[in-house]
């Protein structure tokens, strides 16, 4: 796969967009992908982290090698709430022609300088021409949409014939999910900013209306999809992690989940690859 990445000839956005380069692949690519928001952590929960979860891959790293599997130097590849800083589109843009991303929130300056297209916009009605796209991805936004079914139509029609829908999104049974749940999301910001010190304009409110395997097999066939793949996947307690022993507590929970198939439904996170028939 070559990773040189040519400029778009055309854009597929009805009044075009703006085009800015791409950085340099982060650790993430290299396979020893942390999750950004875990930073202000005690260094002894750290010690637990590297030493029960070493050299495991993240399930960003997961959704990303799929990703990668999954285009060419020639794809066009829309990346479907691509958040403030257009991360994982500047990761992936090196190895596709086009890399679109689209949010509905204000792009930071640091986006500035990278080589993708961003442009802001509603899952509900994309601003992209039909059977434009060859691949759309989305990571962590599923369980935000409040009106599912639109979302799945819109992807579904950006997306050419045989082109593929990739998203990694929590699982609605996972205690993460149900804690955030039972939390008002009007203090969802207060709570992830204290427990992982992440930035409280990056904290929007949950609906998890497809967020289980059956929700996203119902959906995509209302849609004009096939379910390709199902993955239920782990990772370290990073909610957990301002507290050693409450690390050590979700760190058994995560080894459960993960040894035993029949309860495969209450692990972290849905890794899913959908193709538009």
């Amino acid at each position: 796969m070559r990773m040189g990445r040519k400029s778009p000839e055309t854009s597929v956005f009805p009044g075009g967009a703006a085009v800015i380069p791409c950085p340099a692949l982060s650790a993430l690519d290299r396979g020893a992908a942390l999750d950004p928001a875990c930073k202000h952590i005690p260094s002894a929960t750290e010690r637990l982290r590297e030493r029960f979860y070493g050299g495991r891959e993240h399930p960003y790293g997961t959704f990303e090698r799929l990703i990668r599997q999954s285009v060419t130097s020639e794809t066009l590849l829309l990346d479907a709430g691509c958040g403030r800083r257009a991360e994982t589109l500047q990761r992936l843009a090196p190895y596709v022609k086009t890399a679109i991303g689209i949010d509905l929130v204000d792009f930071a300056d640091d986006v500035r300088g990278s080589a993708v297209q961003v442009a802001k916009g509603d899952l509900r009605s994309i601003a992209l021409r039909d059977a434009s796209m060859d691949v759309v991805v989305a990571r962590s936004v599923m369980e935000h949409l409040s009106d599912p079914d639109a979302a799945y139509a819109e992807i579904s029609r950006v997306l050419k014939p045989g082109g593929r829908f990739i998203f990694l999104t929590p699982q609605l049974w996972d205690y993460g999910s149900v804690f955030a749940k039972l939390i008002p999301n009007r203090l969802h910001p207060f709570v992830v900013r204290k427990v992982e010190g992440r930035d409280e304009r990056d904290t929007f409110p949950v609906q998890y209306k497809s967020n289980t395997a059956g929700a996203v097999r119902r959906l995509a066939s209302r849609h004009g999809f096939r379910v390709e793949t199902v993955s239920h996947l782990n990772q370290y307690p990073c909610y957990l992690m301002f507290n050693p022993a409450l690390f050590l507590l979700g760190t058994a929970y995560e080894l459960v989940t993960s040894r035993w198939q029949a309860l495969c439904a209450l692990r972290g996170w849905l890794l899913i690859a959908l193709r538009k028939a």
